[in-house]
Formats: C-alpha cells, sequence, structure tokens
C-alpha cells in the first residue's frame, strides 16, 4: 500500500470518528478534545524531553489531567481559562526554579488551548455545532487543496528553512480552497453574513497554514520528521491537527469578541 493510500484511508477513517462525536457534542465531545490535548501533550514532551527523562518529575503530567477534568467536566469557560493560565504559570516556575528548558510550560499552554478551544466553540447548540464544521471545512479544504496545488504547480518555497516541501502555490491554493469550502457551508448551513464569514475563513485558512508551519520548526527544533507514529501515513496527532488547533483558537477569539467566552459560536451563527 502507497503511502498516499494509507494517508487516504486513514483520513477517512479519522474524519468519520469526528464527525460523529462533533455530532453528538456534550460530553463525547468534550472526552475527544481532552482525548486531543492529552496526545498533543504526549507527543511535545516525546519530542522536547531530553533522553534522561522529565526535568520536572510527573508535575507536568499532573497538570495536564486537571486541565482535561476541568474540561471533561464542563467548568465555564472564563473559570477554564483562569485555570489554564494558573496551570502553565506553576509550569513555567517549577521550570525556572529547576532550571530545566521551557518546553514543558509550552507543551501544556499549546495542548490546553487546543482542547479548549475546539471544546468550546463546539458548545451544545446548533450554531457551536456549525461552527465546528465550518472551522473543518476550511482546515480540511485548506489542507487537501495546499497539497495538490503545491504537487501540481510546484514554485518557489514558502518556508524552506522550516519545512522544505510546502511551496507559495500551495499556501495560495489552500487559502483559495479554504474560502471556497467555509462558504459552502455557510451557504448550506443558511447563514446570511457571508461576506463576514468569507473574511474569517480566509483568516482561519491563513491561520491554519502558520499552526501546521510551527509544528514543523518544534519538529525541526527537535529534530523529529514526525511527531510520532500514531496514524498511519499522517505520523503523529501534532501532525495532522497543528493546523486544525491554530484555527479553532483563532475562531475562538473571534467569537468571543463577538459574543462573548461561554457561547462564541453565537458570534458568528446566531441562532
Amino acid at each position: 500500500m502507497s503511502n498516499l493510500q494509507q494517508r487516504v484511508i486513514s483520513a477517512v477513517v479519522m474524519a468519520a470518528l469526528t464527525l460523529v462525536v462533533t455530532w453528538l457534542g456534550g460530553l463525547p465531545f468534550r472526552l475527544f478534545c481532552g482525548g486531543i490535548a492529552a496526545l498533543i501533550f504526549y507527543e511535545w514532551t516525546r519530542l522536547s524531553r531530553p533522553g534522561n527523562g522529565a526535568a520536572l518529575g510527573f508535575l507536568p503530567e499532573v497538570l495536564v489531567l486537571v486541565f482535561i477534568g476541568a474540561l471533561i467536566a464542563g467548568l465555564p469557560a472564563s473559570w477554564l481559562l483562569l485555570l489554564v493560565a494558573i496551570l502553565v504559570a506553576g509550569a513555567a516556575i517549577a521550570t525556572r526554579i529547576r532550571g530545566a528548558a521551557p518546553w514543558e510550560a509550552s507543551g501544556l499552554a499549546y495542548a490546553a488551548l487546543s482542547g479548549f478551544s475546539l471544546a468550546y466553540l463546539r458548545d451544545g447548540d446548533h450554531s457551536g455545532l456549525i461552527a465546528i464544521l465550518f472551522l473543518f471545512a476550511v482546515v480540511w479544504a485548506t489542507d487537501i487543496a495546499a497539497y495538490f496545488v503545491g504537487r501540481a504547480v510546484g514554485g518557489p518555497k514558502l518556508a524552506p528553512s522550516i519545512s522544505p516541501g510546502k511551496t507559495q502555490s500551495g499556501a495560495l491554493g489552500g487559502a483559495v480552497g479554504g474560502v471556497v469550502a467555509g462558504l459552502l457551508l455557510a451557504v448550506a448551513a443558511g447563514a446570511g453574513n457571508l461576506v463576514q464569514l468569507g473574511l474569517v475563513a480566509l483568516a482561519l485558512s491563513v491561520v491554519s497554514q502558520i499552526g501546521d508551519l510551527f509544528e514543523s520548526w518544534v519538529k525541526r527544533r527537535h529534530g523529529a520528521k514526525d511527531s510520532s507514529n500514531l496514524i498511519p501515513g499522517h505520523g503523529g496527532v501534532m501532525d495532522r491537527v497543528d493546523g486544525l488547533v491554530a484555527a479553532a483558537l483563532a475562531l475562538y477569539v473571534i467569537g468571543w469578541v463577538a459574543a462573548g467566552a461561554e457561547h462564541p459560536a453565537l458570534g458568528l451563527f446566531p441562532n
């Protein structure tokens, strides 16, 4: 089986599972987001920890479990954000005291904000469902279009020192694909603010590609090709969700500004 076939099969299975738990929402989706946060943290620490183990013992794992427990319990968004800030500050202080590298605190922040943004965008209502589907449509279409346009057109590299395979043509094709997919989803959902949502889709497409480059930089910084080998044809969970979680945080912030921290989707897709 070729690498492309593995990628397609894995992507279809992951997409189907993701869409099922997204449709269910509530506790199943919060569990799903908690699992994503846990796997991101696992892969981040696997990349960044020295071979002789963690300088902070099991403290980072305890802190991420506290976050996941609060996420699954459905703590209000403002309280959970405060908890994330406290946990990350605690990890940073412990790192400073032990004289360790700052990767534990940054990994905790990355994992926690990833799980938080996805969970609280989905919320429990119809607006949350449409918002998260809009996010998926933009990010997945960006990924697919960037891959195929980049391979077909080629041309100058986007960031050769970070990710040699990415091209400027692929980035542009991905942005166009993301906007088209986002608008199609918005039209299907009966949204009226299409100009606004088109601009949001463009912003999310750009942010998702930046998130992809950021994760590539982290891997290159630690001399790794993939974050792990958990997903056949794709590498690790971070390799698969790097753009998604960056765009999720951006969309959450946009919704927060428009409608508040507790129900951000209402600012984008009013009931």
